[in-house]
């Protein structure tokens, strides 16, 4: 080894124990765990399998703790009591706003000048209610329709065999992208619908590939091949997806002109408007496919709840006065008399959902506990919740939280179950895929609806089956903690057909 290579490993080693000068836990602090590394602390366990660390740490520490992860000092909150006091916390005092900037050029390279959360919300939120929300669900059942049946029927009749993930996600993307971002021409004719499903295909397809790299993007590890591909694909989805191509689709919706103004209002260049609806893809569509994938997969291996799901919609149907070639949409009151789905859907997620709800602490905090315990928060340092460990699986709130239960959420009668105890005390979350309090998912009704569609169209018009019924439900892939839906770490083949 040179002595200039040597010089400069120990300079790089003295800059890093510089950088990582221990802190001391104060009085009132959490419990503080830096790890064995200098700078990098738990960085390597949190990164290959945040669940299993924080478990570990839980165990260890209770129920909130700080970690050191990458020079970042991580307070973690697990006690679900005691989440209401961070979700709503004014952005004075805890704020999602940088951190949700930093994801946005890490990962879909955009800025966005003057861009403010809560101004975004306010726009975006009357697009996804009553008569627009309605909209919505009609426009997406008639597109889950098209991709789905008019595949099916161009494929031609017989047993068709693809992954499980690949045809929920497939669809269900493709479907909310006409939905959203409009349709080929009005009135719809055969070829127009034939050149939807071609595009949306396409949009897909290109999608996914980024999709796919998502979690390397966010961590910035991304190999010098993988950096090239993701150059390729978004360069290809900032032109499906720019303004001026979209401005000659029809039928959008309220929502995409919504967020085309406020982006246009905020002074955002078009060029960057692309990378901005390229986020609204990922951000709208990109966990309801995994959702999707997890209900059917969860179904699929447990036959009793598979046959309660069919016998709900059979008897709902029966009760219409439409047969379900006839029905151009699928009514809400219908939506809303899907108790035992409802109930299939809400323990798939909790068991699948496992995103991070994040805070910037940006002032010295005393934070109160349910408990009646208060800690001290350091400016500078990051908070999180992670519901999928508690409450989700938390085995004092359910019992066996491992293992899916169809009917966990319906009491005796068949209606909704809302009462969950920790602590012998009732809990406000008991579940949390789609977040909570000022962050909390803008599109939570239009994605139940869109899942619920799909899960409907599917059971109702295709015999579905694993092609290997023994197959083990797979493990999760372990980099996608903290985005949302899990993804597997590999897909389930099936094979279906249109029914005869």
């Amino acid at each position: 080894m040179s002595w200039a290579l040597l010089l400069g490993l120990l300079a790089a080693l003295l800059l890093l124990l510089l950088l990582s000068r221990r802190r001391s836990r104060r009085p009132g602090e959490p419990p503080l765990d830096v790890g064995s590394i200098p700078w990098l602390g738990h960085a390597l366990e949190f990164g290959k399998d945040a669940a299993s660390f924080l478990t570990r740490m839980k165990e260890k520490h209770g129920d909130i703790f700080t970690v050191l992860v990458g020079g970042r000092y991580v307070t973690v909150l697990l006690d679900p009591h005691s989440y209401d006091t961070v979700v709503w916390e004014p952005r004075t005092k805890l704020d999602f706003h940088a951190y949700a900037v930093f994801l946005m050029e890490r990962i879909f390279d955009l800025q966005l000048p003057h861009y403010s959360p809560s101004d975004e919300k306010a726009k975006m939120k009357p697009t996804l209610l009553h008569k627009d929300l309605q909209a919505l669900t009609e426009a997406m059942y008639t597109n889950l329709r098209t991709v789905l049946l008019g595949d099916a029927t161009e494929a031609g009749g017989g047993w068709h065999e693809m992954g499980l993930l690949d045809f929920s996600y497939n669809f269900l993307l493709r479907a909310g992208y006409l939905t959203l971002y409009g349709v080929e021409a009005l009135p719809r004719t055969r070829e127009s619908r034939a050149q939807d499903r071609t595009h949306s295909a396409d949009v897909f397809h290109t999608f996914r590939q980024l999709d796919l790299l998502l979690p390397k993007l966010a961590r910035g590890s991304l190999s010098v091949g993988d950096k090239d591909r993701v150059c390729r694909v978004k360069g290809h989805l900032w032109k499906l997806l720019s303004p001026a191509r979209l401005a000659a689709r029809a039928h959008r919706s309220k929502w995409l002109g919504s967020y085309l103004l406020y982006l246009e209002e905020i002074g955002v260049p078009e060029d960057m408007q692309a990378r901005a609806l390229v986020l609204q893809l990922w951000a709208t569509q990109g966990n309801m496919g995994p959702a999707a994938f997890w209900l059917l997969l969860f179904l699929l291996k447990n036959p009793e709840a598979l046959a309660a799901v069919r016998g709900e919609l059979e008897q709902l149907l029966s009760r219409t006065e439409q047969t379900v070639s006839q029905m151009t949409t699928l009514p809400q009151k219908l939506l809303d008399s899907m108790p035992v789905l409802d109930s299939v859907l809400s323990e798939s997620l909790r068991l699948t959902a496992a995103p991070f709800i994040t805070r910037e602490v940006m002032v010295d905090l005393a934070m109160p506990m349910a408990d009646g315990r208060e800690f001290s928060l350091r400016r500078g340092d990051r908070l999180l919740l992670f519901p999928f460990l508690s409450p989700q699986k938390d085995p004092e709130i359910y019992t066996d939280p491992e293992v899916f239960k169809y009917n966990r959420f319906l009491n005796s009668d068949g209606s909704e179950k809302k009462d969950f105890y920790k602590d012998g005390k009732r809990l406000k979350h008991y579940s949390m895929p789609w977040g909570a309090g000022h962050n909390q998912c803008l599109g939570k009704a239009y994605a139940i609806s869109s899942i619920k569609q799909f899960v409907f169209l599917v059971l109702v018009y295709f015999d579905l089956e694993l092609i290997n019924p023994d197959v083990e439900i797979p493990e999760f892939d372990l980099s996608r903690y903290g985005f949302g839906l899990m993804q597997p770490e590999h897909d389930v083949p099936v094979r279906y057909r249109v029914r005869p």
